[in-house]
């Protein structure tokens, strides 16, 4: 019988990547909102502090081992913003066109050169809510950002960030080879191992 895991999210997309990908361990993913968890309060100063937070209040709410992540944009110019701001950054959380738009106008007079960025994903699976020894993997995915949008895939800052080995912007990738070589699916691919480890 397959052990029950909760997911920190209620995305329908990562509960479906995230249960293809844990099924080989025979671990069945369900999402918070099955349990009626509301949203923990993501206060933390770094991606790995929130993923942490949003595992253990998933854990504590329900019972049973969690997985959470927490990821976003962080650009060399601005010092690492939006970093763990990057679904708020424009004030609204999850206003990707507003978010885009103050990401083009803090950059508006930077040189393509200096406009490198990294997509980075913390992933953190606890058994309980006070085990010692969470799983933590962390995904980077380096690139640098357009001057325009480019593409209709993806989400975010997709359109803005410019993957150079693929010759396209991060929304110009299909779907399958975006998870195979994102932040994300980099992150995942270590916590899988980690975890498959520790069995």
């Amino acid at each position: 019988m397959a052990e029950r895991w909760v997911l920190a999210s209620s995305n329908a997309g990562k509960l479906a990547e995230l249960a293809a990908l844990l099924a080989d361990l025979d671990i069945e993913v369900v999402s918070q909102s099955e349990f009626d968890v509301p949203d923990a309060i993501e206060d933390g100063v770094a991606f790995v502090d929130n993923a942490l937070i949003k595992a253990r209040h998933a854990a504590a709410a329900t019972g049973l081992p969690a997985i959470a992540d927490d990821s976003g944009l962080a650009v060399d110019y601005l010092g690492g913003a939006p970093g763990v701001h990057s679904a708020r950054y424009a004030g609204t959380h999850g206003d990707d066109a507003a978010n885009n738009a103050k990401l083009l106008a803090a950059l508006a007079d930077v040189s393509v050169p200096a406009r490198g960025a990294a997509f980075h994903c913390c992933l953190a699976a606890t058994r309980a809510v006070d085990d010692p020894v969470p799983v933590i993997a962390h995904g980077v995915w380096r690139g640098r950002i357009l001057e325009a949008p480019r593409g209709d895939g993806g989400f975010g800052y997709d359109p803005l960030f410019w993957v150079a080995a693929e010759n396209a912007s991060a929304a110009e990738l299909t779907a399958h080879r975006k998870n195979a070589i994102s932040h994300r699916g980099r992150a995942m691919a270590k916590l899988i191992e980690q975890l498959r480890e520790r069995r």
